[in-house]
């Protein structure tokens, strides 16, 4: 697989720019060179452990920022139209002074009813079982509390990621 076919594009709708910073740390290219290299360091004091993945096979992620419900609508819309879908969206509950998390989340479903949403905030306005009840769709649809744990968040998106194909695809 190539490095084009292995990149997964993945959405930030929040208003804060040190989110944004905070997922391209965590998903981009420079956490995984430290990772391996310490892989490296702990292969030389230790040996090689078997159970560890080869994490060149891991893949890469290109993280497209939004800072308002709006522009992340425009930005999901756009990618339809180039065939350059997002494989999963983080989405902010609060974002003034736009739309809200919820607001955001209703007109994505709109233009792309199969998009998966991880819905971020350290705060909520609506409760998980009220966002739940009115979108449905479970394994579309998680949450993540700010602040959050940047292996978690990693894992979160390999899960999420790999667990699709082209379910958000438009029909």
């Amino acid at each position: 697989m190539s490095n084009c076919d292995n990149k997964r594009r993945i959405l930030v709708i929040d208003d804060s720019e040190a989110i944004h910073t905070d997922f391209r740390r965590i998903l981009g290219s420079e956490q995984r060179k430290g990772q391996d290299d310490l892989d490296l360091l702990e292969e030389a004091l230790f040996g090689a452990n078997p159970s560890r993945g080869d994490s060149s096979s891991d893949p890469e992620f290109e993280v497209d920022s939004a800072f308002q419900g709006q522009e992340g609508l425009s930005k999901v819309r756009a990618a339809l139209e180039t065939g350059q879908t997002y494989s999963l969206v983080f989405l902010d509950y609060r974002m003034p002074p736009g739309w809200n998390g919820a607001e955001t989340l209703r007109r994505l479903r709109q233009v792309a009813p199969s998009i998966r949403v991880v819905l971020c905030s350290a705060y909520s306005d609506y409760s998980w079982e009220s966002m739940l009840k009115e979108f449905g769709q479970s394994h579309l649809l998680k949450e993540l509390r700010k602040p959050f744990n940047g292996q978690e968040v990693r894992q979160l998106v390999l899960n999420l990621t790999e667990q699709q194909g082209d379910a958000h695809s438009p029909a």
